[in-house]
């Protein structure tokens, strides 16, 4: 689950990080009071007006500027809520901005240089451990950074075990540059980061940029954050921050349902039971020439009342050519199974345009397939996996 810069802040804070403080504001009028307020809490004479939308790089899309005065917070924000904000990690038609995070000026003058640096905590899948990525080069895009100048990016991997470690929280700081009151405001950083990380079981915290003022502060301008679902039952507090405005309204459905439904960019449609069904079954697709236009797992259950929602859904994606349905009866016969598919295919009439491949294996397999074959429905069956591919090809050739 991913949350807005203001919420991942708010995070942060609750474990002691230093962040650049800030106030939500819906409309610009409410801006303009935010930013009173916030001069009033912290000092500042400038304020920083953010969109707030699941997608970074929104400096560049127009989604962030700076206000010198009320009057051009009012204008800004104005002109920010109610866009269709566009960034690299945006759809082509951009996200609608809905609110806006007015922010304190962080970059006043004192008695030293500030500098940027990037900061992330996530998972090392291939080692098991939490690592520490960070850079000198806060600000800009780490992938060109890590393309370009691959020795500016540090790794510190974390003993799930033991932890965070003293000497790991200062190493950082010293492979960052930093001396002094700085040195010491980072270590603090980095631990308090990653309680933040372990505490709230994210998947990953991105901190781009974590400044260093010019008054030796160590502060995190930036947050993005993603939170593991599957623990989200630990988290009531963190599950209510779901915005589903910024997400897939197809997936959101799904959830809603009971499905479990991640949207891709392919053309075929995907009906499995099992993750690790659906991974080979997305595999056997892209070895057949062509790419999965989802992942939908439909559970240990697969009456027809749930494979024709699983049809609407797969259905609302309009890049969908054909659909492969690949269930393994165990749990469920295959012949249910089949009889689930035939009746969802009258049941929707003339809502299915597209080809539609079912491939059943194990319990009563033969019988489903017969099933299948004297229904009268134009629905292509198959026994063996690469049987099931060659036909997606098939139809898909014609």
């Amino acid at each position: 689950m991913n949350l807005h810069e203001y919420q991942g802040k708010e995070i942060l804070a609750g474990y002691g990080v230093r962040v650049q403080r800030g106030h939500v504001a819906n409309n610009p009028e409410e801006a303009v009071e935010k930013a009173k307020q916030l001069t009033a809490e912290t000092g500042t004479g400038w304020h920083v007006i953010k969109a707030q939308v699941h997608a970074g790089g929104r400096g560049k899309g127009g989604g962030v500027k700076l206000a010198k005065n009320l009057d051009q917070v009012r204008e800004i924000a104005g002109q920010i809520i109610g866009m269709d904000l566009i960034t690299p990690q945006t759809p082509p038609q951009g996200k609608r901005v809905h609110k806006v995070l007015v922010a304190e000026d962080v970059y006043y003058p004192g008695e030293s240089e500030t500098s940027e640096f990037y900061m992330s905590v996530l998972l090392n899948r291939g080692k098991g451990r939490n690592m520490i990525m960070y850079s000198t080069e806060g600000g800009m895009d780490i992938e060109e950074v890590a393309e370009h100048t691959p020795h500016l990016i540090f790794t510190e991997e974390i003993d799930p075990s033991v932890g965070l470690q003293g000497f790991q929280a200062r190493r950082i700081a010293f492979n960052l540059g930093l001396s002094g009151e700085a040195f010491k405001e980072m270590v603090k950083f980095v631990d308090a980061l990653y309680k933040a990380y372990i505490g709230s079981d994210a998947s990953m915290f991105e901190i781009n940029p974590v400044l260093k003022t010019s008054d030796n502060k160590i502060i995190a301008v930036d947050a993005k954050v993603d939170l593991d679902d599957n623990a989200l039952f630990r988290h009531k507090d963190l599950a209510e921050m779901r915005d589903i405005r910024e997400e897939n309204p197809i997936e959101v459905e799904a959830k809603e349902v009971g499905l479990n439904y991640v949207d891709l960019d392919g053309t075929v449609g995907c009906m499995v039971n099992g993750a690790g069904l659906a991974m080979a079954t997305m595999d056997l697709i892209k070895y057949a020439g062509f790419e999965p236009a989802n992942f939908l797992d439909v559970g240990g259950t697969a009456d027809a009342k749930r494979v024709e929602t699983a049809f609407r859904i797969i259905l609302k994606d309009p890049n969908v050519k054909a659909i492969l349905i690949n269930i393994f009866g165990g749990i469920v016969r295959c012949d249910r199974v089949a009889q689930g598919v035939v009746d969802a295919y009258k049941n929707m009439g003339d809502a299915i345009t597209v080809p539609i491949i079912v491939r059943l294996q194990g319990t009563n397999a033969e019988i489903a397939k017969e099933l299948i074959d004297n229904s009268g429905m134009p629905i292509l069956s198959a026994v063996q996996f690469q049987e099931a591919a060659d036909q997606v090809k098939a139809a898909l050739s014609k």
